[in-house]
């Protein structure tokens, strides 16, 4: 079994045979890939070594220390978080070997084409269509929508409607989708904070090789989950010191500008550490509890969390400043490679996290999820659930 010194050993023999100083960044990550220091819960040949989730942590340490580059995780963290596992889960072993190395690299950006504009909170309502050919291609028309980084990605988890005479839950199927592939259309949205993160994408005709189906036929639901329960453990579990993420501007400012404190103001800068800090426990739990299973429904009651917390702490620290709170610093249309919530101002932060509440989940989704998977209370009645999805009114 490996363990804690096992992988500090495999770690400083990587680091030197590989110094970091000198040492390209893109050989430096393919020989900790190729060393199974990537991610060590994956399989040897894979980025792993079949190691507890858990002693990542060792490996990161000793790399950090040593001034390593890493893969630019914020970046790619839809491959990372979402992608990844669900190809570890269910891909052949073809899939696994063609894919994972060059998405953790970050050779390969991926993104995410499940939200539809008439299926976002009822995601299982989609109608992108996908149809097999007697040549073994599947070809795919739709309108995907929200899709983060689309305009960067060179891959995408898809899922599609492949048998409508199923109910909505069923018959459908899961893909794995070139973004480069003729038919494929990615155009911008403009957000509320001026960017345009996320896109709306075409499918017109795309042809997608039965090689390229994650899964079996029509159980794209099941594959799909995984997907999404993994997409809200990486959102609303991040990893972070003490005063990490958005309550550490808010904090600061505090610190920094006595002349703007008042007794109720402290009173709700307190309330909102605790619960901030009492998250960034949890989600370190959650974690703990991934390193002997895979993830569960709790992730939806963390990423409820963060979508709560982020809105209230970023509207306090609007609210501190005062007329310097209604202040925006930069109102250009751009296409960003990621979301940095604590590297702009607090006018970004109060509207960027307004999507927190419906992105990886609408609260109201999750809510139920949470009530139904966690508290075990009945379910809502659906009157649709055993419904062809070709005789739902739409």
């Amino acid at each position: 079994m490996t363990d804690a010194d096992d992988l500090r050993a495999r770690t400083r023999a990587l680091l030197a045979e590989h110094p970091p100083a000198t040492t390209s960044r893109a050989g430096f990550l393919a020989a900790r890939f190729d060393a199974g220091l990537a991610w060590v819960h994956y399989p040897q040949g894979l980025g792993g070594l079949g190691a507890a989730r858990s002693l990542q942590s060792v490996v990161d340490a000793e790399l950090a220390a040593a001034g390593a580059p890493d893969n630019d995780p914020r970046r790619i963290g839809i491959g990372l978080g979402m992608a990844a596992p669900t190809i570890l889960a269910y891909g052949t072993e073809e899939q696994k070997h063609r894919f994972l190395r060059l998405l953790w690299l970050g050779e390969e950006v991926w993104c995410q084409l499940f939200s539809e504009p008439g299926a976002g909170s009822d995601l299982a309502a989609l109608s992108t269509r996908a149809v097999l050919g007697d040549d073994g291609v599947w070809t795919v028309t739709g309108q995907k929508v929200w899709t983060s980084s689309a305009h960067l990605a060179r891959w995408a988890i898809l899922i599609a409607r492949t048998d409508p005479a199923q109910p909505k839950h069923r018959g459908i199927t899961y893909f794995l989708c070139d973004m480069t592939d003729p038919g494929v259309e990615v155009r911008p949205l403009r957000q509320i904070t001026g960017e345009a993160e996320f896109n709306e994408v075409f499918l017109t005709g795309v042809r997608i090789p039965d090689s390229h189906r994650l899964g079996e036929v029509g159980e794209g639901w099941q594959v799909a989950r995984t997907t999404l329960m993994n997409e809200r453990v990486s959102i609303g579990g991040s990893t972070g010191g003490r005063e990490s993420g958005m309550i550490a501007p808010l904090a600061r400012t505090w610190r920094e500008r006595p002349e703007l404190r008042t007794h109720a103001l402290h009173q709700r800068l307190i309330t909102l550490w605790v619960e901030a800090e009492v998250a960034r426990l949890t989600g370190e739990r959650l974690r703990q509890q991934l390193a002997v299973g895979q993830p569960g429904p709790e992730g939806s009651g963390l990423k409820l969390s963060f979508a709560r917390l982020n809105q209230q702490i970023s509207g306090l620290e609007v609210e501190l400043l005062g007329e310097e709170g209604l202040l925006y610093d930069d109102w250009t249309m751009r296409r960003p490679e990621l979301v940095d919530f604590t590297g702009r101002g607090p006018g970004y932060r109060y509207l960027r996290s307004k999507g927190n509440s419906i992105e990886g989940g609408t609260s109201e989704v999750l809510l139920n999820i949470v009530a139904e998977r966690i508290l075990g209370l009945p379910t809502e009645p659906r009157t649709d659930k055993d419904v062809a999805w070709k005789d739902l009114a739409r």
